[in-house]
């Protein structure tokens, strides 16, 4: 079976084509942010996405002599109730012409379930699927941790258990890297910077329950930044203090909910420094870097799950 995934979120516009068992194509392509700029209204995003989709198309279905079974889309943000974001249209659109042209399924799943899937796929763990695991998606749109089981009428079944009250890990990692001077998305121009720091930092986690707040870490950074503290060790101490917010929360989540499979899924999490720590601690699994940031492959694998339930 040959299905279809399709993803339109901030900041990536992404095709991805899956067999039943591998990943055949994994295509994508950044939007373009200007330099000192820290993202993009929604309208520029939707303007970008139609721009570009067919150029990822193009390299998604280059030599690709197959026949589709069926598409999935990201249609939201979330499996919640109200979630959208108008960028999310664009591959909606897209998708629901192509699936009418070559008269298959359509399947409309969320961009968290998209990364979730991603994320079991590159661990080699989509047998955790039809189990119960804690999630954490952590990204520039999101902060949370996930409690996720088989679904009924979805693949997945995902509550939030706990989250941001504020900046979510991505913003604060693009934030303090524009504060540097480095391109947005900066996430992995600020690791190869903290990756030159070894020095020590300071860090510390606020949590109310089991919710964080990462705002007080911008304002840390620009006070290091002001006091002269080498742009290294502003990078190094961002990151430390989102790894020191993510561990106290896993152990209040473990406390809470016992020792279950963890799984790590976002951007943020492509995070080299990050995921040493999380793997050695906790046996944790993460995605490789291009299915840990936004793709569609997770996608086109639910499409595959949905399909084989009809």
């Amino acid at each position: 079976m040959l299905t279809l995934g399709i993803d339109t979120s901030n900041y990536t516009t992404s095709v991805a084509i899956y067999d039943g068992e591998n990943i055949l194509k994994n295509c994508k392509k950044l939007l373009p942010v200007k330099d000192g700029e820290r993202g993009l209204r929604q309208s520029d995003a939707v303007f970008h996405h139609t721009n570009q989709l067919a150029d990822v198309f193009d390299e998604a279905f280059d030599s690709f002599n197959g026949k589709l079974d069926a598409i999935a889309v990201s249609s939201r943000p979330r499996d919640v109730e109200g979630s959208y974001m108008p960028c999310f249209t664009v591959g909606v659109n897209s998708a629901r012409i192509l699936a009418k042209a070559l008269k298959v399924p359509l399947y409309t799943v969320s961009h968290q379930a998209g990364h979730i899937t991603a994320a079991l796929y590159s661990a080699k763990k989509l047998e955790l699927m039809n189990e119960r695991f804690i999630a954490f998606h952590v990204s520039g749109g999101t902060t949370e941790a996930l409690l996720v089981q088989k679904g009924t009428e979805n693949p997945l079944d995902i509550e939030i258990i706990a989250k941001t009250l504020d900046l979510n890990a991505g913003q604060l990692v693009d934030r303090v890297g524009v504060m540097l001077g480095l391109h947005f998305p900066c996430g992995a121009e600020l690791e190869k910077l903290a990756l030159k720091y070894s020095g020590k930092v300071t860090a510390k986690a606020t949590l109310k329950g089991t919710d964080c707040c990462l705002s007080g870490v911008e304002n840390i950074c620009a006070r290091m930044l002001t006091d002269g503290a080498s742009p290294e060790k502003v990078a190094f101490a961002c990151l430390m203090n989102i790894q020191k917010t993510l561990d106290k929360m896993t152990e209040v989540l473990i406390e809470k909910y016992g020792k279950l499979p963890l799984v790590y899924a976002g951007g943020v999490m492509s995070n080299s420094i990050i995921r040493k720590h999380f793997e050695e601690r906790y046996g944790a699994f993460f995605a490789e870097p291009k299915f840990s940031s936004d793709n569609a492959s997770g996608v086109a694998i639910l499409a595959n799950r949905l399909h084989e339930k009809e």
